[in-house]
């Protein structure tokens, strides 16, 4: 290990000590006073000056007591005598040096800015010479190691501290301009700021720590940019890692600290450091700062990452943004770059997986995706796990594609997409997500039996800790028309909830009172909500932009709820006032326009009722409800518009084949038509549908 005694890269050596009885000390002197005997004093200086360089002569003589107890340390330190080194060090009367070594410092130090070129400084007879002060200051650091080397961290602090407030005495305000970089004292200073907040980690005291890095860094110490980009590096980490420790959120200095770095590296003052890298991807991911994160991984120089690590990190930072179209095209373009190739990168494969496995229109590219992943990790253990994800993948994909088949191809892939889950399962036992999944594919086949089945098998298996999981759960059970049992369950769980999924909760809560025909109840329980978000609003001053989002989606929802129930009520006005609320909270909503449309038609406005649906399908056209609602309204009409309805419930069928509203209409459709048969083969299907619906949608 490089000695901490050496100054610039340059050690004190034992070999230039003067001997006795002239010491360092007293030869600096000397050089100051231009002369070395004293009885040349007489002839040269008044007796006032005389005394004051006998008191000098005093001086220099207690301070080569001290000098050589530095000196002593030093040699006992470099042989690793910790012990012997401090009790040596210890001897040294550092409170009664200290005025005079700060006198030295301060005029020793002058900047050169001002002074003429070989202009030499006039300095005070009796003044310390700088090789005192450094060697003096070297004792300091010395003993702070040998401290540091015996365990005792604190005192080792504290003499670091020592040796930065005796120079910051001088310089508070950091080193002044023109002062040299490659002095020795300038070298100690830098080794003791870099020790510092180290020391203090050492003990858990991540207040002082943080201080000492920001003293450091806020004031100009003519640290080297390596040195500095290291502080920096160490104080974010610290800022992110102790936080909470701290009782602050110093999140946000931390960022941008690694964003500076980023910069230094990308412009090449730094060397490249991934680490910085790594902690930035880290702390943005802490805050849901993605965009920002794709932002600086796209402006990285090529080479830090492989071409396709880096389009597998930004379909991430996209995915995680909520951009599941931009990351699927980035995964898209990278994977078709290497199948060119003859070459496979997993990660993306199964990212692309997973994000068709989230969108029924692309689930059968979800398939390929999981394929090809298969095909390239076939025999090799070590993919256990990614093959084992795959197969979760690709069953959830089957399961999509399977919506928009009809018999007996829909019944084949039904059955296949269980299959391939329980073979994930097999794969991975102890993966929770997969039990999920087994209860979404259950509740979307109607079998609400083994939905609960698995559901209760999953929220054992997290503890009761996924309010997905309580959430379909629930709506298992209200599937199986056991609404009461499903309340009291919900009950259960608000009281173990809070914020968005309290109210989430309380209006899967209040569908169930509607669903139980208690619509009083289910007004209350829906002005309760309403005020939770209020409150919740107005004590989040600064919320996250997703976060309000989601508030005012559950807002938005809440009201157009409570429309549904006034307009059953026939009470126009209150349902007239909660649309309004709605279309203040979003306008540009499907949900609303198609709200709209049943408050008109219910008033028998089915002219307009027709234009608020078609607003509705013009924002989302892909909309069953109103879809359904546009057929009704047209098979009423009767003549050419009945075959116009027709094509409404096929289209509502190919979006949501389990819609039970449509099969009902499309029955309805084929009894005016004089298809008695097949009308009533759609009514039982409608029938079984409902028998089986749960209280809400869950996909």
């Amino acid at each position: 290990m490089a000695m901490l005694c050496k100054c610039s890269g340059e050690q004190f050596k034992l070999e230039e000590m003067p001997r006795s009885p002239e010491s360092l000390a007293t030869r600096d002197y000397s050089a100051n006073a231009s002369s070395s005997r004293v009885g040349d004093f007489d002839s040269k200086f008044d007796d006032d000056q005389v005394d004051e360089v006998e008191s000098a002569l005093r001086d220099t003589i207690s301070l080569n007591y001290e000098e050589a107890r530095a000196l002593l340390g030093r040699l006992e330190y470099e042989k690793g005598n910790y012990e012997a080194a401090l009790h040596v060090l210890q001897g040294i009367d550092l409170s009664a040096l200290k005025p005079k070594m700060v006198k030295s410092i301060s005029a020793n130090f002058t900047p050169t800015k001002g002074r003429s070129k070989g202009e030499k400084l006039k300095l005070p007879v009796n003044l310390m010479s700088v090789h005192s002060v450094t060697l003096l200051l070297e004792a300091i650091l010395l003993k702070s190691k040998s401290l540091e080397g015996l365990g005792r961290f604190r005192d080792a602090a504290l003499e670091c501290n020592n040796l930065i407030e005796i120079v910051e005495s001088v310089w508070p305000h950091g080193v002044p301009e023109g002062v040299a970089d490659e002095s020795k004292l300038l070298d100690l200073v830098h080794k003791a700021l870099v020790c510092l907040p180290k020391l203090w980690i050492q003990i858990g005291c991540l207040d002082e720590a943080v201080s000492a890095y920001r003293r450091t860094l806020v004031k100009s110490w003519n640290l080297t940019p390596t040195t500095c980009a290291s502080l920096q590096k160490e104080f974010a980490v610290t800022l992110v890692y102790s936080s909470t420790s701290t009782g602050t959120n110093n999140v946000e200095e931390a960022i941008l600290l690694l964003l500076s770095l980023m910069q230094k590296m990308i412009s090449k003052e730094i060397k490249f450091d991934p680490d910085i890298i790594n902690h930035l991807e880290f702390t943005l991911s802490l805050t849901g700062q993605f965009q920002l994160l794709a932002s600086q991984i796209e402006s990285l120089l090529p080479g830090t990452y492989s071409r396709e690590e880096r389009w597998y990190l930004l379909a991430l930072c996209y995915h995680a943004t909520g951009l599941n179209e931009d990351a699927l095209n980035i995964i898209r373009r990278s994977t078709r770059v290497l199948e060119r190739k003859n070459k496979a990168h997993v990660q993306s494969l199964l990212l692309g997986a997973k994000l068709c496995s989230k969108n029924h229109v692309c689930a059968s590219e979800g398939m390929e995706f999981t394929t090809r992943a298969l095909e390239f990790m076939r025999g090799e253990k070590r993919y256990n796990h990614a093959i084992g994800i795959a197969y979760h993948f690709l069953g959830c994909c089957i399961g999509n594609c399977s919506r928009f088949l009809s018999d007996p191809e829909k019944s084949k892939f039904q059955h296949s997409a269980l299959k391939v889950l329980f073979r994930a399962l097999e794969f991975e036992r102890h993966n929770p997500e997969i039990l999920c999944s087994l209860v979404c594919e259950n509740l979307m086949q109607r079998k609400p039996k083994a939905a609960v089945q698995f559901g209760k098998k999953y929220l054992d298996m997290v503890q009761g800790c996924s309010a997905d999981g309580w959430r379909l759960l629930v709506l298992a059970v209200s599937s199986q028309q056991l609404r009461k049992e499903a309340e009291e369950m919900v009950d259960f769980i608000i009281d173990e909830t809070d914020g968005k999924e309290k109210l989430e909760f309380l209006r899967l809560k209040a569908l169930l009172q509607i669903f139980n025909g208690e619509l009083s109840v289910a007004i209350d329980t829906y002005s309760l909500l309403l005020a939770r978000v209020k409150a919740l609003e107005e004590s989040r001053i600064q919320v996250v932009n997703t976060e309000a989002e989601e508030l005012k989606s559950i807002e938005m929802e809440a009201w157009l709820d409570l429309a549904s129930i006034y307009i059953k009520l026939e009470s126009w006005e209150d349902a007239n006032l909660c649309l309004d609320k709605a279309k203040c909270t979003q306008l540009s909503s499907p949900k609303y326009w198609h709200m709209q449309g049943t408050f008109l038609e219910a008033q028998l406005m089915e002219k307009e009722a027709l234009a608020a649906f078609s607003v509705s399908l013009s924002i989302d056209p892909d909309y069953v409800p109103s879809m359904v609602s546009m057929a009704s309204i047209l098979r009423k009409l009767g003549g050419e518009s009945i075959s116009i309805a027709r094509s409404f419930t096929r289209n509502a069928l190919r979006v949501d084949p389990a819609s039970e509203d449509a099969w009902l209409h499309l029955g309805f459709i084929s009894q005016n038509e004089g298809s008695a048969k097949e009308a009533a083969d759609y009514f039982q299907t409608a029938f079984e549908l409902m028998e089986s619906a749960p209280v809400n949608k869950f996909l």
